[in-house]
């Protein structure tokens, strides 16, 4: 398969050169265990859609320490290990940062069944488990490579890679706390800077979450401003504002649909992408149902349906299959447009609700008091290790 190259491919090439005498590169390209660290590390880049999902990536990480930890890197006499039990596995993955809820789902299934759909050829899958026994081992297969004749074995870098991720999460989580106190300290300071700075979150390069959040804060205040009336009867109508839900985690890979408007029950979409295959696998979720898909680019609506019909065309070809899909588009809100919402909603003077809006779903979306704790637990438990180490 070909290679993935993001942000923090050049730092897998670096930690393997360490490793291999400056064949990263060739590593990279001829390990399959490499390539999905490589595949599974795109989020340690801010701006990614991806949420940073942890699960496999600890699922392989505790597997790995317990493999150098016993030894078997360097004095070999894995395959007669009895393996790991699954508590102590599962307790370790919970010690590490951000891994407080993670569940079993990895180390029983979950990083094996994803492995298998990235090299489908490959002959081995990364945990080897034994459901009698409750026992697991890293494939050691998988681990150990061959360069010029010389045995190289990866685990002690596959443990950095995952740890220099960890590293960089971290950072990006720190870089999006100074954010949410940055923008309590300007509305606090001057209402009209926290109001560009706002204005500047609607860019085709901001971190994909912030744009989410921030979308939903000024749409749900222009909607509020909105009024219909509805009821059983012509006599008993019931005078009712536009409220706009958000209904599950920020950039969640839940299947859900983004925002759902009361009492019209319009659906609404964030993405930052002009797939159709990704709009009509949201339009499917909800069986055809109207869409109103919020793009995070500065195209404008007509272009951005034009490519989705382009691809529905040659996707489809079937013109009524394709109407029915483009007829589910409700509306395309791009980032002019946003920004043309957001002045209106300065006009009503309600600037500052959107940036209390915000800093409310920044932190309630993203279970900040609980990432802060895990934060916290894993530097205290870091600087006890060191202590222990220099005494």
């Amino acid at each position: 398969m070909s290679i993935v190259n993001h942000e923090f491919t050049d730092k897998i090439i670096e930690i393997l050169n360490r490793h291999s005498g400056d064949s990263g590169r060739f590593l990279l390209k001829s390990c399959e265990i490499i390539q999905y660290l490589n595949i599974k590390t795109k989020a340690a880049n801010r701006g990614s859609k991806s949420r940073a999902g942890f699960a496999n990536h600890y699922a392989i990480y505790v597997l790995v320490e317990d493999y150098i930890n016993g030894g078997f890197n360097t004095n070999g006499g894995y395959a007669d290990y009895e393996g790991a039990k699954f508590s102590d596995l599962f307790r370790r993955q919970r010690e590490l940062p951000f891994g407080s809820k993670l569940q079993n789902h990895a180390l029983n299934h979950r990083l094996n069944e994803e492995f298998r759909k990235y090299f489908p050829s490959c002959e081995h899958l990364p945990i080897i488990r034994d459901v009698e026994s409750n026992k697991y081992w890293i494939n050691e297969k998988l681990i150990l490579t061959e360069i010029n004749g010389k045995k190289i074995n990866l685990a002690v870098a596959i443990k950095e890679i995952i740890e220099a991720y960890m590293a960089a999460r971290q950072s990006a989580f720190s870089e999006f706390m100074d954010y949410c106190q940055e923008i309590i300290d300007i509305q606090e300071k001057s209402p009209e800077k926290a109001i560009d700075f706002i204005k500047g979150l609607f860019r085709p390069n901001v971190d994909a979450r912030i744009f989410e959040i921030a979308s939903f804060a000024v749409l749900k205040q222009y909607y509020a401003d909105q009024r219909i009336y509805w009821g059983w009867s012509p006599e008993e109508l019931i005078e009712e504002s536009l409220i706009l839900y958000k209904t599950g985690r920020t950039n969640a890979n839940d299947g859900g649909i983004d925002f759902v408007m009361r009492p019209l029950g319009r659906f609404f979409q964030v993405t930052e992408t002009v797939d159709a295959g990704k709009y009509f696998l949201d339009i499917d979720k909800v069986q055809r149902y109207p869409i109103t898909f919020v793009v995070k680019t500065d195209e404008s609506s007509d272009e951005i349906l034009k490519k989705i019909e382009v691809q529905a065309e040659a996707k489809y070809q079937i013109k009524a299959i394709v109407k029915k899909y483009i007829e589910s588009v409700e509306e395309i809100i791009n980032i002019p447009r946003l920004m043309d919402i957001f002045e209106n909603v300065l006009g009503s003077g309600k600037g500052s609700n959107v940036v209390e809006e915000i800093i409310l779903q920044s932190r309630v979306e993203f279970n900040v008091e609980a990432e802060e704790q895990d934060v916290l637990a894993f530097e205290k438990a870091e600087a006890a290790s060191n202590k222990t180490e220099n005494s």
